[in-house]
Protein backbone atom coordinates (compact mmCIF):
# COMPACT_ATOMS: atom_id res chain seq x y z
CA UNK A 1 0.00 0.00 0.00
CA UNK A 2 1.41 3.37 -1.05
CA UNK A 3 1.67 6.14 1.53
CA UNK A 4 1.46 8.67 -1.30
CA UNK A 5 -1.97 8.57 -2.87
CA UNK A 6 -4.03 9.97 -5.73
CA UNK A 7 -7.32 9.17 -3.99
CA UNK A 8 -9.19 12.09 -2.43
CA UNK A 9 -11.03 10.92 0.69
CA UNK A 10 -13.65 13.68 0.56
CA UNK A 11 -14.40 12.85 -3.06
CA UNK A 12 -14.65 9.16 -2.21
CA UNK A 13 -17.17 9.90 0.52
CA UNK A 14 -19.31 11.95 -1.87
CA UNK A 15 -19.32 9.27 -4.57
CA UNK A 16 -19.96 6.46 -2.08
CA UNK A 17 -23.42 7.91 -1.45
CA UNK A 18 -24.23 7.88 -5.18
CA UNK A 19 -23.49 4.23 -5.95
CA UNK A 20 -27.11 3.30 -6.65
CA UNK A 21 -27.47 6.03 -9.28
CA UNK A 22 -24.82 5.01 -11.82
CA UNK A 23 -27.14 3.20 -14.22
CA UNK A 24 -30.12 5.56 -14.06
CA UNK A 25 -29.62 7.06 -17.50
CA UNK A 26 -31.94 9.99 -16.76
CA UNK A 27 -30.54 10.56 -13.27
CA UNK A 28 -27.61 12.50 -11.86
CA UNK A 29 -25.13 10.78 -14.19
CA UNK A 30 -27.20 11.55 -17.28
CA UNK A 31 -24.51 13.80 -18.76
CA UNK A 32 -21.89 11.04 -18.41
CA UNK A 33 -24.13 8.54 -20.19
CA UNK A 34 -24.67 11.10 -22.95
CA UNK A 35 -20.93 11.77 -23.20
CA UNK A 36 -20.47 8.20 -24.46
CA UNK A 37 -21.89 9.34 -27.81
CA UNK A 38 -18.74 11.39 -28.41
CA UNK A 39 -16.06 9.72 -26.31
CA UNK A 40 -16.69 6.13 -27.47
CA UNK A 41 -16.23 6.94 -31.20
CA UNK A 42 -13.22 9.09 -30.30
CA UNK A 43 -11.50 6.25 -28.45
CA UNK A 44 -12.60 3.53 -30.87
CA UNK A 45 -11.65 5.40 -34.03
CA UNK A 46 -8.22 6.27 -32.63
CA UNK A 47 -7.42 2.71 -31.57
CA UNK A 48 -8.93 0.87 -34.54
CA UNK A 49 -6.81 2.51 -37.23
CA UNK A 50 -4.45 -0.09 -38.70
CA UNK A 51 -1.92 0.71 -41.39
CA UNK A 52 -3.58 4.07 -41.89
CA UNK A 53 -7.04 2.56 -42.46
CA UNK A 54 -10.07 2.48 -40.17
CA UNK A 55 -11.24 -0.98 -39.12
CA UNK A 56 -14.59 -1.99 -40.62
CA UNK A 57 -15.20 -4.64 -37.96
CA UNK A 58 -18.34 -4.50 -35.83
CA UNK A 59 -15.96 -5.05 -32.90
CA UNK A 60 -13.08 -2.72 -33.79
CA UNK A 61 -11.49 -2.96 -30.33
CA UNK A 62 -11.10 -6.75 -30.39
CA UNK A 63 -7.77 -7.74 -28.85
CA UNK A 64 -7.21 -4.33 -27.25
CA UNK A 65 -6.47 -4.16 -23.54
CA UNK A 66 -7.92 -0.99 -22.02
CA UNK A 67 -7.61 0.30 -18.47
CA UNK A 68 -10.54 2.52 -17.48
CA UNK A 69 -9.25 4.50 -14.49
CA UNK A 70 -11.94 5.95 -12.26
CA UNK A 71 -14.48 3.64 -13.86
CA UNK A 72 -17.27 4.43 -11.39
CA UNK A 73 -20.28 2.26 -12.13
CA UNK A 74 -18.90 1.12 -15.48
CA UNK A 75 -20.64 3.65 -17.74
CA UNK A 76 -17.60 3.80 -20.05
CA UNK A 77 -16.21 0.30 -19.49
CA UNK A 78 -19.33 -1.46 -20.78
CA UNK A 79 -19.54 0.14 -24.26
CA UNK A 80 -15.78 -0.30 -24.72
CA UNK A 81 -16.18 -4.01 -23.96
CA UNK A 82 -19.14 -4.23 -26.34
CA UNK A 83 -16.75 -3.12 -29.08
CA UNK A 84 -14.51 -6.08 -28.27
CA UNK A 85 -12.01 -4.61 -25.80
CA UNK A 86 -10.72 -6.46 -22.76
CA UNK A 87 -11.35 -3.88 -20.04
CA UNK A 88 -10.13 -3.49 -16.50
CA UNK A 89 -12.14 -0.88 -14.62
CA UNK A 90 -10.16 0.65 -11.77
CA UNK A 91 -12.23 2.36 -9.08
CA UNK A 92 -11.20 3.65 -5.64
CA UNK A 93 -14.75 3.85 -4.26
CA UNK A 94 -15.78 0.36 -3.14
CA UNK A 95 -19.50 1.06 -3.45
CA UNK A 96 -19.11 2.20 -7.06
CA UNK A 97 -16.97 -0.81 -7.98
CA UNK A 98 -19.63 -3.08 -6.47
CA UNK A 99 -22.38 -1.34 -8.45
CA UNK A 100 -20.35 -1.86 -11.62
CA UNK A 101 -19.82 -5.54 -10.83
CA UNK A 102 -23.53 -6.05 -10.13
CA UNK A 103 -24.46 -4.43 -13.44
CA UNK A 104 -21.93 -6.59 -15.28
CA UNK A 105 -23.41 -9.75 -13.77
CA UNK A 106 -26.84 -8.74 -15.05
CA UNK A 107 -25.45 -7.98 -18.52
CA UNK A 108 -23.53 -11.23 -18.76
CA UNK A 109 -25.89 -13.68 -17.07
CA UNK A 110 -29.31 -12.31 -17.90
CA UNK A 111 -28.66 -10.48 -21.17
CA UNK A 112 -26.03 -13.00 -22.29
CA UNK A 113 -23.55 -10.34 -23.37
CA UNK A 114 -20.37 -12.07 -22.13
CA UNK A 115 -18.48 -8.80 -21.72
CA UNK A 116 -14.77 -9.10 -20.85
CA UNK A 117 -14.54 -6.65 -17.94
CA UNK A 118 -12.81 -6.99 -14.60
CA UNK A 119 -13.62 -4.31 -12.03
CA UNK A 120 -10.92 -3.72 -9.42
CA UNK A 121 -11.39 -1.66 -6.26
CA UNK A 122 -8.00 0.04 -6.13
CA UNK A 123 -6.14 3.29 -6.67
CA UNK A 124 -3.90 3.45 -9.71
CA UNK A 125 -0.73 3.61 -7.60
CA UNK A 126 -1.67 0.47 -5.66
CA UNK A 127 -2.60 -1.29 -8.89
CA UNK A 128 0.81 -0.40 -10.36
CA UNK A 129 2.58 -1.64 -7.23
CA UNK A 130 0.73 -4.97 -7.37
CA UNK A 131 0.83 -5.42 -11.16
CA UNK A 132 4.24 -4.11 -12.16
CA UNK A 133 4.28 -6.08 -15.43
CA UNK A 134 0.77 -5.09 -16.55
CA UNK A 135 0.67 -3.20 -19.85
CA UNK A 136 -2.27 -1.82 -21.82
CA UNK A 137 -2.96 -0.65 -25.34
CA UNK A 138 -4.79 2.33 -23.92
CA UNK A 139 -5.62 3.98 -20.64
CA UNK A 140 -8.75 6.09 -20.27
CA UNK A 141 -9.37 8.55 -17.43
CA UNK A 142 -12.54 10.39 -18.36
CA UNK A 143 -13.77 13.05 -15.92
CA UNK A 144 -11.22 11.84 -13.37
CA UNK A 145 -8.22 14.19 -13.39
CA UNK A 146 -10.26 16.91 -11.65
CA UNK A 147 -10.94 14.53 -8.74
CA UNK A 148 -7.44 13.22 -7.90
CA UNK A 149 -5.47 14.58 -4.96
CA UNK A 150 -2.07 14.49 -6.70
CA UNK A 151 -2.24 15.01 -10.46
CA UNK A 152 1.50 14.65 -11.09
CA UNK A 153 1.63 11.33 -9.22
CA UNK A 154 -1.49 10.16 -11.04
CA UNK A 155 0.00 10.82 -14.50
CA UNK A 156 3.30 9.22 -13.51
CA UNK A 157 1.45 6.03 -12.58
CA UNK A 158 -0.59 6.12 -15.78
CA UNK A 159 2.68 6.23 -17.69
CA UNK A 160 4.00 3.10 -15.95
CA UNK A 161 1.16 1.01 -17.39
CA UNK A 162 1.58 2.10 -21.01
CA UNK A 163 4.32 0.86 -23.35
CA UNK A 164 5.68 2.99 -26.17
CA UNK A 165 3.06 3.72 -28.83
CA UNK A 166 0.05 3.16 -26.59
CA UNK A 167 -2.60 5.82 -26.02
CA UNK A 168 -3.82 7.88 -23.08
CA UNK A 169 -7.30 9.43 -23.29
CA UNK A 170 -8.31 12.16 -20.85
CA UNK A 171 -11.36 14.37 -20.51
CA UNK A 172 -11.47 17.00 -17.80
CA UNK A 173 -12.24 20.64 -16.97
CA UNK A 174 -10.23 23.79 -17.63
CA UNK A 175 -9.44 26.15 -14.76
CA UNK A 176 -11.11 29.33 -15.98
CA UNK A 177 -13.68 31.81 -14.76
CA UNK A 178 -16.10 30.33 -17.30
CA UNK A 179 -15.72 26.84 -15.83
CA UNK A 180 -16.15 28.18 -12.30
CA UNK A 181 -19.42 29.87 -13.23
CA UNK A 182 -20.87 27.31 -15.66
CA UNK A 183 -19.39 23.93 -14.68
CA UNK A 184 -19.51 24.47 -10.93
CA UNK A 185 -22.03 27.09 -9.85
CA UNK A 186 -24.58 26.71 -12.65
CA UNK A 187 -24.20 22.95 -13.22
CA UNK A 188 -24.34 22.07 -9.52
CA UNK A 189 -26.61 24.68 -7.98
CA UNK A 190 -28.93 25.94 -10.71
CA UNK A 191 -29.29 23.32 -13.44
CA UNK A 192 -28.70 20.22 -11.30
CA UNK A 193 -26.58 18.57 -14.01
CA UNK A 194 -24.23 17.14 -11.36
CA UNK A 195 -24.61 16.75 -7.58
CA UNK A 196 -23.78 19.84 -5.47
CA UNK A 197 -20.22 19.86 -4.16
CA UNK A 198 -19.00 17.17 -6.55
CA UNK A 199 -16.36 19.45 -8.08
CA UNK A 200 -13.51 21.43 -6.55
CA UNK A 201 -12.56 24.21 -8.96
CA UNK A 202 -9.08 24.41 -7.45
CA UNK A 203 -8.37 20.95 -8.91
CA UNK A 204 -9.28 21.98 -12.46
CA UNK A 205 -6.31 22.28 -14.83
CA UNK A 206 -5.62 24.13 -18.06
CA UNK A 207 -4.81 22.13 -21.22
CA UNK A 208 -1.39 23.79 -21.32
CA UNK A 209 -0.46 22.70 -17.79
CA UNK A 210 -1.83 19.21 -18.32
CA UNK A 211 0.08 18.84 -21.58
CA UNK A 212 3.28 19.91 -19.81
CA UNK A 213 2.75 17.32 -17.08
CA UNK A 214 2.12 14.66 -19.72
CA UNK A 215 5.36 15.53 -21.52
CA UNK A 216 7.31 15.22 -18.26
CA UNK A 217 5.91 11.70 -17.85
CA UNK A 218 6.89 10.53 -21.32
CA UNK A 219 3.85 11.40 -23.43
CA UNK A 220 3.47 13.29 -26.69
CA UNK A 221 0.15 15.08 -27.01
CA UNK A 222 -1.68 14.06 -30.17
CA UNK A 223 -4.79 16.24 -29.89
CA UNK A 224 -6.55 18.70 -27.61
CA UNK A 225 -10.16 19.56 -28.36
CA UNK A 226 -13.01 21.28 -26.55
CA UNK A 227 -16.28 19.66 -25.56
CA UNK A 228 -19.63 21.34 -25.04
CA UNK A 229 -22.66 19.97 -23.18
CA UNK A 230 -26.16 21.22 -23.99
CA UNK A 231 -28.44 20.47 -21.01
CA UNK A 232 -31.55 21.26 -23.05
CA UNK A 233 -31.14 18.24 -25.32
CA UNK A 234 -28.62 16.27 -23.23
CA UNK A 235 -26.07 16.20 -26.05
CA UNK A 236 -22.32 16.71 -26.23
CA UNK A 237 -20.46 18.09 -29.21
CA UNK A 238 -16.86 18.75 -30.20
CA UNK A 239 -15.89 22.43 -30.34
CA UNK A 240 -12.68 24.42 -30.75
CA UNK A 241 -13.11 26.27 -27.46
CA UNK A 242 -11.42 24.54 -24.50
CA UNK A 243 -12.41 27.05 -21.81
CA UNK A 244 -14.68 24.62 -19.95
CA UNK A 245 -14.58 20.92 -20.93
CA UNK A 246 -11.83 19.46 -23.07
CA UNK A 247 -10.28 16.19 -24.17
CA UNK A 248 -6.65 15.19 -24.64
CA UNK A 249 -5.25 12.20 -26.50
CA UNK A 250 -1.56 11.51 -25.89
CA UNK A 251 0.82 8.80 -27.07
CA UNK A 252 3.49 7.19 -24.90
CA UNK A 253 6.88 7.94 -26.41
Amino acid sequence: MNTQTTADQLDAEKFSTLHSDWWHEDGIFKALHSMNRVRIPWISDTLSVENGKMSSSCKPLSGKRILDVGSGGGILSVPLARLGARVIGLETVAESAKAATNHLEVSNKIKGENLDIDYVNSSIEDYVAENAEAKFDALVASEVVEHVSDRKFFIENCSKLLPSGSHLFLTTLNKTLASKILAVYMAENILGIVPPGIHDWEKFVSPENLELQLEKSGFRTKMIHGLCYNPLNNKWSWIRNTSINYAICAVKV
